[in-house]
């Protein structure tokens, strides 16, 4: 296995010193033309035909610093991922996450990965929603990291990395099709990711699309919505139950009346219940067809679902004192 990590601040420290009009060039050529693969697989133009076209760098500027942004203002942000130590840590936790399921018995059908770590626009209503980090893992051999750095983002890096690399195996044995992919597989997958997350770094680092969401509102208000919509079809039509209507709504979507990241924290009580009631393994069950998995939890939706207040509040403290940190 190849495994392989883009240095993303010494990309961004050359576009930081290059002229303003050769900045955007400079960091399609360097930062994106070695995910070349992955654009091409999502239909996504690397350089628009037309000026203000959609392509590479404006899906960037969405979420993360755009070229004009990365200047002298950002050191030390930069500063924050520069060590040799953040790249160790985050190789590590690549590795460590992929080697995982080598060694339970799972034949990986991808044999070189490529991933890197991202700045965030601390000024993006998305990234702030997600407490300063996200990741993008779907395409086999291809991870980013998002983050906002500060104190507590940093540390929740690898948990992030280890969930996208759960999408990144899962994805090798099943099919994705952005049109026919329905809510229940969306569900299931994230809730996989988390659990996998977790189940190497801790709980600790649970992910603020999961502590936010407390019993009262997963079994009351989530629950009983998602379970009439598992065969919902079509990455637009689930996207608002999935995520919830503040992104629903930055993303021009329309809300269904769905707290923040609902199908995330549904998934992941949803993948708990089903491996404690099969026996199953997390390396298992995370190349196991969603269809399957849903038809061994169909109490998980009538069985009120506890989720530890004392986890959840000490976590929820920790984001809210930490979320001043990206603003």
């Amino acid at each position: 296995m190849n495994i392989k990590a883009l240095r993303s601040d010494k990309i961004y420290r050359n576009v930081l010193q290059a002229p303003q009009e050769e900045k955007v060039e400079l960091l399609r050529q360097k930062m994106f033309a070695p995910f070349m693969k992955k654009w091409e697989i999502q239909h996504v133009p690397f350089k628009a035909t037309e000026p203000g076209g959609f392509d590479v760098i404006m899906m960037n500027n969405m979420t993360h610093l755009s070229p004009a942004q990365i200047t002298n203002e950002i050191s030390t942000e930069l500063d924050l991922i520069s060590s040799d130590s953040f790249w160790d840590e985050c190789e590590e936790a690549v590795k460590k996450s992929l080697h995982l399921f080598t060694e339970h018995g799972v034949n990986l059908r991808v044999s070189d990965y490529l991933f890197t770590i991202l700045l965030g626009n601390p000024n993006s209503p998305l990234l702030r929603i997600n407490e300063g980090y996200s990741g993008d893992g779907g395409i086999p051999g291809y991870i980013f990291g998002t983050l906002v750095p500060n104190e507590y983002t940093i540390p929740r890096m690898k948990a992030a990395l280890a969930h996208e690399c759960n999408h990144n195996v899962r994805y090798q044995f099943i099919e994705w099709d952005h049109f026919a992919v329905t809510l229940g597989e969306l569900i299931v997958s994230e809730g996989l990711a988390e659990n996998y997350a977790t189940s190497i770094f801790g709980q600790e680092l649970l992910g603020p699309w999961v502590t936010k969401t407390d019993k009262e509102t997963l079994n009351k208000r989530i629950k009983p919505v998602l379970k009439e919509k598992l065969q919902l079809a079509g990455f637009q039509n689930l996207s608002p139950y999935l995520y919830g209507d503040e992104i629903a709504k930055l993303q021009n979507l329309t809300p269904v009346n769905m707290p923040y990241s609902a199908g995330y924290a549904c998934g992941y009580y949803l993948i708990k219940y089903y491996l404690e009631k099969t026996g199953k393994t997390i390396y298992e069950a995370t190349i196991t067809p969603a269809n399957v998995i849903l038809d061994e939890v169909k109490g998980f939706w009538d069985e009120e679902t506890i989720i530890s207040c004392k986890r959840y509040c000490s976590n929820y403290r920790h984001n809210k004192k930490n979320v001043t940190l990206l603003r």
